[in-house]
């Protein structure tokens, strides 16, 4: 009578079609993007853009050695290593949750001798069993969760969003690395120049000084004026300790940044012949897509509207499904003869009745979770747009306060050379030449902070704008490091 057995197998086979079809249904709300308000223009755009914003808009700095440091960087940084196993983790999860959505496949085998005491069985003649016993089993058995209401979809989809929120915060790394490593060797040479100025003033002021002495020695000036070139030198030489420690550690951030011990930095091309990236032309409507905070902020989201429907899934009863198969004897030799053979299959339905609040305090947890990620997705588009404007009135404003102060020092420069030559003359006191000299020392100082300081709001705008350039970066993320030099003492500083 085989085949009411064949019918009720292919009955069977279609109520678990059925099931898998229904298993596809979720309880979570489809995924909609938030509105959020996006400017039409930035506040501050800048009259002079390009479409740069895919390309490796470092090398428009025109400095080789700035390259081969973020190209090493990329290679070598921590945190790029530490974010890219992140992103394995995060995948492998997604690749665990999935599997429950698919009958769980599995095997056993065991033997077992077990010799009981005879105390108390020589009364029992009717008692005829082995002692010692044997049982030999090797059982394929099989396990399923049907998902009809979409529980383990909703899990799926939510690790799914996660792995990708992860994804971006690698590809955020790679953003922040390369803007680190630019704006830090952009304020080391910054720092270089403004260690040359001081050991060039250094110098001269210790040639007036020499020269003073002379004079007083011989009557020719008094000694106050001995004591305001000797004070003048002695601030200089103090400017001098300060920026060496600031140039040590900042060689010390590079090198971090570049996967090694604390050492020096090879350097390139002078702070002066640095160019100026060009501002990349780019809508602030793109800013969603290119960003990648932005893009991580959006998948937290989704993955939180998707635990939603796994909550509320507990609500409904779990229906499983398990069966196994194999053969069970009392001798090893006999384990896998027809008359050993063994089966079972069962299903399952558990639910809740009173819970007291379990339930439905997951249901709140999950809907303020989504709630508290809206809230971050929307202050983050709005943090994102003001960091654009930012960046670009800082380049705007950087450039105007640079070209001011050129001016100045150019000025302060003519009427320094104009006091010592009316000093010499008789003219005027030295007080007017020292008046003179302690103002451009300053201005000098500071000019060099400004030029590092507008060279870097260039790179601040691409970070804070990202694009496709982080697809490039990308690109050299675990490739060889190009050969970096070793700076032996000091680098030159001109």
């Amino acid at each position: 009578m085989p085949l009411p057995n064949i019918k009720r197998g292919r009955s069977a086979l279609s109520m678990m079609a059925v099931l898998m079809v229904l298993s596809s249904c979720t309880l979570s709300t489809d995924y909609q993007r938030p509105d959020v308000e996006i400017p039409a223009a930035y506040r501050f755009d800048s009259k002079a853009v390009a479409a740069t914003a895919n390309t490796v808009w470092w090398e428009q700095f025109g400095d080789p050695v700035l390259d081969d440091l973020i190209a090493s960087a990329l290679a070598n940084n921590y945190n790029v290593q530490i974010a890219a196993a992140n992103v394995e983790q995060a995948i492998g999860i997604v690749t665990q949750t999935r599997s429950g959505l698919f009958p769980q496949v599995g095997y056993a085998a065991s033997g077992e001798k077990v010799r009981s005491a005879n105390t108390g069985l020589k009364n029992a003649p009717l008692l005829d069993f082995p002692n010692p016993q044997e049982t030999y089993q090797a059982l394929l058995s099989a396990s399923w969760e049907l998902d009809l209401w979409g529980r383990i979809q909703s899990l799926s989809e939510a690790t799914q969003a996660n792995m990708l929120a992860t994804e971006e915060a690698r590809r955020g790394v790679i953003l922040t690395l390369v803007s680190s490593v630019a704006t830090s060797y952009i304020t080391l040479r910054g720092l270089d120049k403004q260690l040359a100025i001081n050991q060039r003033t250094l110098i001269t002021y210790g040639e007036s000084a020499r020269l003073y002495e002379l004079q007083f020695k011989y009557g020719q000036t008094s000694q106050m004026t001995v004591a305001q070139t000797q004070s003048q030198y002695e601030v200089a030489a103090a400017q001098i300790p300060q920026i060496e420690s600031q140039i040590y550690q900042q060689e010390n951030i590079l090198s971090v940044l570049l996967g090694r011990n604390p050492g020096p930095i090879p350097r390139g091309k002078p702070i002066a012949q640095l160019l100026s990236p060009i501002v990349p032309a780019e809508l602030p409507s793109e800013l969603l897509e290119r960003r990648p905070d932005l893009v991580q902020a959006e998948q937290l989201l989704i993955a939180a509207n998707a635990q939603i429907g796994a909550a509320k899934a507990l609500y409904f009863p779990t229906i499983s499904l398990t069966g196994a198969y194999g053969s069970t004897s009392s001798s090893l030799s006999d384990l896998f003869k027809g008359s050993t053979k063994a089966w079972s299959y069962a299903g399952q339905v558990v639910g809740p009745i009173f819970t007291f609040g379990s339930v439905s305090g997951q249901v709140a947890q999950a809907e303020a979770s989504q709630q508290a990620a809206l809230a971050s997705y929307k202050l983050a588009v709005q943090s994102a747009f003001a960091d654009v404007d930012n960046a670009l009135v800082a380049n705007l404003k950087l450039g105007e306060q640079l070209a001011a102060q050129e001016r100045l020092v150019a000025a302060l420069a003519d009427y320094e050379r104009l006091a010592k030559l009316q000093y010499d003359a008789g003219y005027v006191p030295y007080s007017t030449v020292l008046q003179a000299q302690q103002t451009l020392f300053p201005s000098e100082l500071t000019l060099a902070a400004l030029r590092a300081s507008a060279l870097n709001s260039s790179a601040d705008i691409y970070k804070a704008m990202g694009g496709g350039w982080i697809d490039e970066a990308d690109m050299l993320v675990g490739r060889p490091p190009p050969p970096v030099e070793e700076a032996d003492g000091m680098p030159p500083l001109f």
